[in-house]
């Protein structure tokens, strides 16, 4: 699964977008269940936090990944957060406002449906929407200019590794879909009439803007695939081996983790489990 990781720059035109794996969703089962049972221990365990960032292209399947990949988690440790258009609430605070309150706690999972690097490639796709921000030293689009980036990247970078330092666990993955297979998603949500509500129009507006994404996707994981939270590139064309992958990358890296482990109970309590037994079948 080290293929898929960045640890140097990469291309996103020479990086493969299909992958077929042989059973790939009983695969996934398995690994899900396994995955299923270190979040179980480390809700008891409470040390760590995990952080799944999913970011893609319209159609990319990240609703789908979300559903099938963690169907095995307890509810009780794992939430997923689907973030949209900045709110007028979230607009008064800085751009990173509305995901520090929502990461995840010690011992649990958060998931970030879209992240906060739709800070760096929604609005670098349209600057214009900086101006919403309404940020003291942006009064007009010439203001977003590179060395704005270059400040956004920087800040990206820092919240990760503060976070990173203080206990959550980072796993960043890039749904990479081609053109072609958005194109055949986007017919199948017009054909099938149970599909419909997820199309809308503006889903064309931003397809004619595919080759800038691909360039702000490709600088945004380059800048910021960092050891402690990393990027992977993740072939989408194929939904179940998208998502056998994903699951499979989490479950190898937190295995390594061998202080992940149930607490222990106090001596007292231990010592005397046998009358707390006896006391309960006296009943």
């Amino acid at each position: 699964m080290e293929k898929y990781k960045v640890t140097s720059n990469i291309s996103l035109k020479n990086l493969e977008t299909k992958v077929v794996i042989d059973d790939a969703k009983k695969e996934l089962k398995q690994v899900r269940k396994k995955l299923g049972k270190i979040q179980d221990t480390m809700y008891a365990h409470g040390k760590y936090a995990v952080l799944v960032c999913l970011q893609g292209m319209d159609t990319a399947g990240k609703d789908s990944l979300i559903r099938e990949v963690f169907k095995d988690f307890n509810t009780r440790g794992i939430i997923v957060h689907s973030f949209k258009v900045p709110t007028n609430l979230e607009l008064k605070h800085d751009y990173l406002w509305r995901h520090y309150i929502a990461l995840p706690a010690r011992g649990k999972f958060g998931i970030f449906n879209r992240t906060h690097y739709e800070n760096v490639l929604v609005t670098r796709v349209h600057p214009e929407y900086i101006l919403g921000e309404h940020l003291p030293t942006v009064t007009a689009v010439e203001d977003v200019n590179e060395a704005f980036w270059d400040k956004r990247f920087q800040q990206i970078n820092e919240f990760e590794q503060h976070i990173a330092e203080n206990g959550t666990i980072i796993f960043k993955f890039f749904l990479n879909l081609s053109k072609n297979e958005q194109k055949d998603r986007l017919l199948r949500r017009l054909e099938k009439q149970e599909k419909n509500w997820k199309f809308s129009p503006g889903d064309l507006k931003e397809r004619e803007e595919w080759d800038l994404y691909q360039e702000c996707y490709e600088d945004a994981i380059n800048r910021t695939s960092k050891p402690h939270a990393p990027w992977y590139t993740i072939p989408a064309d194929d939904k179940e081996s998208a998502r056998y992958l994903v699951a499979k990358i989490m479950y190898d890296t937190l295995k390594e983790y061998k202080d992940i482990q149930e607490p222990e109970l106090d001596d007292d309590i231990l010592e005397n489990l046998h009358l707390y037994k006896a006391q309960l079948e006296s009943e």
